[in-house]
């Protein structure tokens, strides 16, 4: 069962006939109940009237004998001690009118009393008020009407019936209640004929909802199957170049497809820069650890040789590459900035100390939140780059912008021309090669500083300096 049902278009084929068979029964008892209800209301309406026609005729004085009862309706007219005075000729059985006769027996004859001593009409209760049962004026029909199901048998015909009960006043004769029925017959023959149908209709509407909501469904979750067969293909290929089809139409199926393309790019742009980093990061290690081990080696053959300085130097080179790469991991990994608060004009001061010929001019505290180590690497480096292009002069300004908190670092050197603006954050990028290599830059200061930034919630660009050369700011959000 569980496999039966493990596919999307099965749950939702499923779903749909479910519901549309409760709608379906809800709708079919609805409609029977107020099928029976308007036929039931049709037939009393129609007895109603048969008995009214009768009442009148009561009214009117005309004898029982010449009542005019159809052969075909039962009818019954009873006097106030529920003697049966006439009925409808035919009338075999009847039942549910309250009186079972079917053979009308002689009434008492006008002006005879009942045992009481008077008129049943002139009866009043203790109030001296007329009673219900002598309410009626002589001649006056009733104006409500009694209705009960029953059955009765008319010349060896058996039905339902709906009977309507009136009373009437025939003056001398007395008061009397006159029953008519209406055939149900039409009722259960419609009610039977519309059961049927729906037994047979609904069934065959529920397997083609069943069908269509199958075929409908299918259809649109073929490109879903095209997408996932795609990705089982990638990731057996482990080739990130591939994406998957995406369908013309503009539902949420081509959404997925467009949005699973854009994270395969990513995905793909993310292991490019990773195996660039990589390939950089051996290219950028092995410089030193080849300069590093010939050094030694000398050293070892002839001791006299040996370059101190050098080694030392190479050393350093070596120990700040492994840090900046080990940073740029930790960065690439996620690590979050920890939480505190830092004064980025303190901060800016304590780096530029020590540091010849950098100026510096704060505007006051700028509180920041983020890492006091993170942020200290990226002034270092703002001020390490400043410093290997500067030809005299390096300024460091802070002040506030807003909800911000500006930093900049400007130097006199050549700047940086617009092309390359962009260009310098990237991961090993060297504007001047043989400078930068021989510095002991590795290109990768700057592209620390920008990631370390907008981390913080930051940004960092550069642009023309006061004095001609480079302006990198740093923004990055108060507290």
């Amino acid at each position: 069962m569980r496999r039966l049902f493990g596919s999307v278009r099965a749950r939702a084929a499923l779903g749909a006939t479910l519901v549309v068979a409760v709608a379906l029964l809800a709708a079919g008892a609805a409609v029977l109940l107020s099928l029976r209800s308007n036929l039931v209301e049709q037939a009393g309406t129609e007895a109603e009237r048969v008995a009214r026609t009768v009442a009148a005729e009561l009214a009117g004085g005309r004898a029982y004998g010449d009542l005019d009862l159809d052969d075909e309706t039962p009818v019954q007219v009873v006097d106030k001690d529920g003697t049966l005075v006439a009925a409808s000729e035919g009338l075999e059985r009847i039942s549910g009118t309250g009186t079972n006769a079917v053979t009308p027996r002689p009434a008492p004859s006008p002006g005879r009393t009942d045992g009481h001593g008077g008129d049943d009409r002139d009866d009043r209760d203790d109030d001296g008020d007329r009673d219900d049962e002598a309410s009626l004026e002589p001649g006056e029909i009733g104006r409500e009407t009694d209705f009960t199901e029953g059955s009765a048998t008319v010349d060896g015909h058996t039905e339902d019936y709906r009977f309507a009960a009136v009373e009437v006043d025939a003056d001398e004769r007395g008061r009397f209640t006159v029953i008519a029925g209406g055939s149900l017959d039409a009722e259960q023959s419609a009610v039977d004929s519309a059961t049927t149908a729906m037994l047979v209709g609904f069934p065959l509407l529920i397997g083609v909802v069943a069908g269509v909501t199958w075929l409908v469904t299918r259809r649109a979750l073929r490109p879903v199957e095209g997408i996932r067969r795609e990705m089982a293909e990638i990731t057996a290929s482990e080739d990130l170049t591939r994406r998957v089809p995406e369908p013309a139409t503009h539902d949420e199926v081509a959404r997925l497809a467009r949005t699973t393309n854009e994270t395969l790019a990513a995905l793909e742009s993310s292991v490019e820069r990773q195996r660039r980093f990589v390939a950089d990061a051996s290219h950028e290690l092995r410089s030193p650890i080849a300069s590093l081990r010939t050094q030694l080696e000398v050293a070892a053959a002839h001791p006299e040789l040996l370059d101190l300085d050098g080694a030392v130097e190479d050393t350093v080179r070596l120990q700040h590459l492994a840090a900046d790469l080990l940073l740029l991991a930790r960065l690439d990994a996620g690590e979050r900035p920890a939480d505190g608060r830092v004064d980025l004009a303190a901060l800016a001061a304590e780096e530029a100390a020590g540091r010849a010929g950098v100026r510096v001019d704060m505007d006051g505290p700028l509180e920041v939140a983020g890492s006091r180590g993170q942020l200290a690497r990226v002034l270092a480096n703002l001020l390490d780059n400043a410093a290997r292009h500067a030809r005299s002069a390096v300024v460091v300004t802070t002040r506030r912008e807003g909800g911000s908190a500006v930093l900049q670092v400007s130097d006199d050197g050549d700047g940086v021309p617009v092309a390359d603006r962009e260009r310098i954050f990237e991961r090993f990028v060297r504007l001047d090669e043989a400078r930068s290599r021989d510095d002991g830059g590795a290109g990768l200061g700057l592209a620390i500083a920008r990631d370390v930034a907008e981390r913080h919630g930051g940004s960092l660009t550069v642009g023309d300096g006061p004095a001609g050369g480079a302006l990198f700011e740093l923004r990055l959000p108060t507290v």
